[in-house]
C-alpha cells in the first residue's frame, strides 16, 4: 500500500512539537574530515574487522557518518551468504564491508559572494561528506521532524544536489547558501513534497556548469535508445543503455526485492517515461515502512502509476543487490549519465521536465528477468 503525505505526518508527529528553528549563530561549518585521495562515509554502524572476513572477531566500533581513509577495495577472504557483493574496503584501521561505505571526496569550495548576473538561482553538488543545515521554515518532512527531534541538524551529503536562491554572511563570518527544495524549476512543477528551506556553509556546494548537462549522442535516433534494466533474483543487478543493438553504457544497479511477504519488487515490463528531473524530494513506501529522502539526484521517473525511477543514491554502496523500495538505485554518477543520454534533454531552463504534459517522448525503459 503506498503511503500518503498525511500518513507520513501521522507517523512523524511524534517529533512535531520537539524541535526550534536553529539561529543563524548556530550555523555550523564544515567539519575537518580526513584528508586522502579516496574517503568512505559510513551510511551505517561497523565494526573492524582484522580482515575482510565476516567470521572474524570484531575489532573496534565505527559510527554512522564517521568519514575513513580508504586504502583500496578488496574481495571477502569467506563469502557473506547474507549479500551478493563480497566487497570490502581496507583503512589504516582495519577492514569495513563496502555495501555500507559511501565512496565520498573532500574538495570544499571558494562560495560564491553573490548571485550570478541574471540568474535567480543555480544548481550546486554536496562536495564534502556531509555539510549540517539549518531549517528556515517550520518542518513538515518526516525526515527533518525525525532529525530535529533527536536534538540534531538536518544533513546533505556527497553527490546530493540543491537548487541555490540566495546567498549571505553568517554571524561567524562563513558564507551561507540558502536551498530552496521547489527552487529552480518551471512553474507549476514542485520539488519537493514539503516546500522546506534550509541555509548551509557555501563552501559545502559546488555550483554546476551547463557543459555538465551536456546531452550525451543527442544525434542518435531516439527510437533507438532503450534502457534495461535484469532484476533476475539471486544474482547481479545491471542495468544497460543500448543504441540499437549496441549496448554503449553498463553499470550495477539495485532494484526492489521482497521481504517478509511484502512486494518492493520493481515492477517488469516496458514502460514510457514521464517526468526526468536534477533534482528531487522522494516520498514513500509503505505503512511502517515508509521512506522520505530530500534532493534525490538525476532522477528519470517511469512507472507513472507507482512512482518508480531511475535515480542516484547516497545511502548505501549494495549496488548489485536488490534492496530498494521498488526504484532502480545507481551510482550517482552513472545516474549522471544516464539523465545525459536519455531523451528529451535537460538543460538548466529544463531541469524538471513533465513528459507527459509537453508531450514528449523519452527513452523507454524495459524491466526484465533473465529466463533459462
Amino acid at each position: 500500500m503506498t503511503i500518503s503525505r498525511r500518513d507520513f505526518l501521522k507517523l512523524a508527529g511524534g517529533t512535531a512539537g520537539m524541535m526550534a528553528l536553529r539561529p543563524f549563530s548556530r550555523m555550523m561549518p564544515v567539519p575537518a574530515f580526513p584528508k586522502g585521495d579516496r574517503l568512505g562515509r559510513l551510511t551505517a554502524t561497523l565494526d573492524y574487522r582484522s580482515a575482510p572476513r565476516i567470521d572474524y572477531p570484531p575489532t573496534t566500533k565505527v559510527y554512522e557518518d564517521s568519514v575513513v581513509q580508504v586504502v583500496r577495495e578488496v574481495v571477502a577472504e569467506t563469502k557473506d551468504f547474507n549479500h551478493i557483493n563480497q566487497r570490502w574496503i581496507e583503512t589504516p584501521d582495519g577492514y569495513l564491508y563496502a555495501g555500507y561505505v559511501q565512496p565520498v571526496k573532500n574538495l570544499p569550495n571558494e562560495p560564491l559572494k553573490q548571485m550570478p548576473d541574471g540568474q535567480s538561482g543555480f544548481w550546486a553538488e554536496v562536495s564534502v561528506p556531509y555539510v549540517e543545515m539549518t531549517l528556515e521554515t517550520a518542518p513538515g518532512s518526516p525526515w527533518a521532524k525525525d532529525i530535529l527531534g533527536r536534538g540534531a541538524l538536518p544533513r546533505l551529503y556527497y553527490s546530493q544536489i540543491v537548487w541555490i536562491d540566495r546567498i549571505k554572511a553568517g554571524d561567524s563570518g562563513q558564507t551561507l547558501y540558502r536551498f530552496n527544495e521547489e527552487g529552480g524549476r518551471p512553474a507549476g512543477v514542485t520539488g519537493g513534497s514539503f516546500s522546506e528551506i534550509f541555509w548551509g556553509d557555501g563552501s559545502a556546494f559546488r555550483p554546476l556548469i551547463p557543459d555538465e548537462l551536456k546531452p550525451i549522442n543527442p544525434d542518435v535516433d531516439p527510437k533507438e535508445k532503450k534502457i534495461v534494466v535484469d532484476t533476475t533474483p539471486n544474482l547481479l543487478a545491471t542495468l544497460s543503455c543500448f543504441e540499437g543493438e549496441h549496448e554503449v553504457f553498463f553499470c550495477t544497479c539495485s532494484p526492489g526485492y521482497v521481504v517478509n511477504g511484502e512486494d518492493k519488487s520493481t515492477p517488469l515490463g516496458e514502460f514510457t517515461p514521464w517526468r526526468k528531473s536534477i533534482s528531487i524530494h522522494m516520498t514513500g513506501g509503505s505503512t511502517g515502512a515508509g521512506y522520505d529522502t530530500p534532493a534525490v539526484s538525476w532522477t528519470y521517473l517511469f512507472g507513472a502509476e507507482t512512482g518508480i525511477a531511475i535515480h542516484a543514491a547516497f545511502w548505501h554502496n549494495h549496488f548489485g543487490e536488490h534492496i530498494s523500495h521498488g526504484c532502480v538505485n545507481v551510482r550517482p554518477e552513472d545516474s549522471k549519465w544516464i539523465y545525459r543520454w536519455t531523451n528529451p534533454e535537460g538543460t538548466f531552463k529544463q531541469s524538471d521536465i513533465d513528459m507527459t504534459s509537453q508531450k514528449l517522448v523519452g527513452t523507454k525503459v524495459i524491466v526484465q528477468e533473465r529466463k533459462y
